[in-house]
């Protein structure tokens, strides 16, 4: 069993009495659960995992644990996530069509299912404030196949300045103490004292702050934290109601799985039973905590505005596509089998230093954000030619495709690996590589020769 410090044992002690807190510290001690989700976006394909054991109220949801080497994870068939994560995005029940916010992305768990769940249809802008972290981010939608994303690394208050009471709903999966997450990271008791969790509440205030001035009147506020303390869960949403009028709204809890708020552990407002806690007694996951608000409607509503002052000398960067460039392009992708968001790309795609994308969201030269990712880039403009990028092939895994070369065992790890592969197939040109039915990427077939397209930062 890991050593708790003091002062946790103590706190819980009080808080829970005596006999549940000895059984939530057992709890900590036993080891954590995997699980998986299963890609919604992608051609249903076969899996090697087991889907046996269904988590409670998540679709396509086992528990599992599966490996980054696999194939299913590679083409980004399943997403790897701690089941009582699943929970946020599943509560925030994104529509398609709906503007959503992710605030605090990183590495992708709430964002991948967010991304599902609007098919295509409406906004997601997924921002993580560490820029390494937020790398990850992308990496992991891209994979994902989410063609309708902007991916970003700023300060909440910086987006909000951008984004003024744009987001039908926001997801705030807040940085915190890590309470809930002692059995999976032990490394989190190390960093734990009662004057960090302060100091995460104060945080907390400071995003959620930033956050309210980017939802809509009228939308909702998806909470979260993985911490057991009320001083960041209870608390902070007693702080909403009282400080932006928010309104608590009920969540689909099963009880046998799902407690509910505590607010005797705060300013005893009734409706924060409303509210859902996860313990790692009731064998879900790991710890979590979950609530929903809704805005007031009576905010006067407002759209996209950017602050920025306008450069006068700045020169405009060409995002248009040119005749000749649509002909290189065409003679790629009339080979495969398009997606509607990404059929009709020679009215909606952009150029940007060559590279070739369509928006999730127009921007321009004055909003000074760090974007790492917007909607789809289908590749990059070349002398003569057109090299298709790797998350257009991702996302053309949505539909059954003909153009595809399946690879042996060993050529599979040859192409994770970057190398050339020798190949019986008659096509000649850019294909799709698979491994057991699941796409990987693309290659370039001359002479029976395949070369590899897969990207050096993914390759093994």
């Amino acid at each position: 069993m890991p050593k708790l410090p003091e002062d946790f044992i103590k706190k819980y002690t009080k808080l829970l009495g005596k006999q549940k807190a000895d059984e939530l510290f057992n709890a900590i001690s036993e080891n954590s659960k995997n699980a998986y989700r299963i890609n919604s976006l992608k051609e249903k394909q076969t899996l090697s995992y087991a889907q046996s054991e269904k988590i409670p109220l998540i679709p396509d949801a086992y528990y599992g644990k599966i490996s980054g080497k696999d194939p299913e994870w590679v083409s980004g068939t399943v997403y790897s996530q701690e089941p009582a994560a699943m929970f946020p995005a599943f509560f925030l029940d994104a529509q398609p069509g709906e503007k959503i916010l992710d605030l605090c992305a990183a590495p992708g768990g709430k964002s991948t299912a967010i991304g599902a769940q609007l098919k295509g249809q409406g906004f997601l802008l997924a921002n993580e404030i560490s820029l390494s972290r937020a790398k990850i981010l992308r990496e992991n939608l891209e994979r994902w196949g989410v063609t309708n994303a902007l991916i970003t690394s700023e300060k909440p208050e910086k987006l909000s300045k951008y984004f003024s009471q744009y987001f039908d709903k926001i997801l705030v999966d807040a940085p915190c103490s890590g309470e809930g997450m002692f059995r999976k990271d032990p490394q989190a008791i190390e960093y734990w004292s009662q004057d960090y969790v302060i100091f995460c509440q104060q945080r907390q205030k400071e995003i959620l702050s930033a956050a309210v001035q980017m939802l809509k009147p009228g939308g909702e506020l998806i909470y979260s934290t993985c911490t057991f303390a009320p001083e960041e869960n209870e608390q902070i949403v007693s702080w909403l109601t009282k400080t932006f009028g928010f309104t608590i709204m009920p969540l689909k809890i099963n009880e046998q799985y799902i407690d509910h708020g505590h607010p005797e552990w705060s300013d005893n407002n009734i409706d924060l039973v409303k509210t859902a806690r996860f313990w790692p007694t009731a064998n879900i996951g790991e710890g979590q905590y979950v609530a929903k608000l809704s805005l007031d409607e009576k905010i006067k509503d407002q759209t996209f505005t950017s602050t920025s002052k306008k450069s006068k000398h700045r020169k405009k960067p060409r995002n248009a596509l040119t005749k000749s460039d649509i002909h290189l392009i065409a003679k790629v992708l009339d080979n495969f089998k398009l997606l509607p968001e990404i059929e009709n790309w020679q009215v909606n795609c952009q150029v940007h230093n060559n590279h070739v994308f369509i928006p999730a969201i127009n921007t321009n030269s004055d909003t000074h954000l760090k974007i790492l990712a917007n909607g789809v880039e289908l590749g990059i403009l070349k002398k003569n030619r057109f090299e298709p990028g790797h998350q257009l092939a991702m996302v053309l895994a949505g539909r059954k495709q003909n153009r595809v070369v399946d690879l042996s065992s060993n050529n599979y790890l040859k192409y994770l690996h970057g190398e050339t592969i020798k190949t019986d197939s008659d096509i000649n040109g850019f294909i799709l590589v698979s491994f057991k039915n699941f796409i990987l990427g693309f290659g370039k077939i001359s002479n029976h020769i395949i070369k590899n397209y897969y990207p050096k930062g993914l390759r093994i």
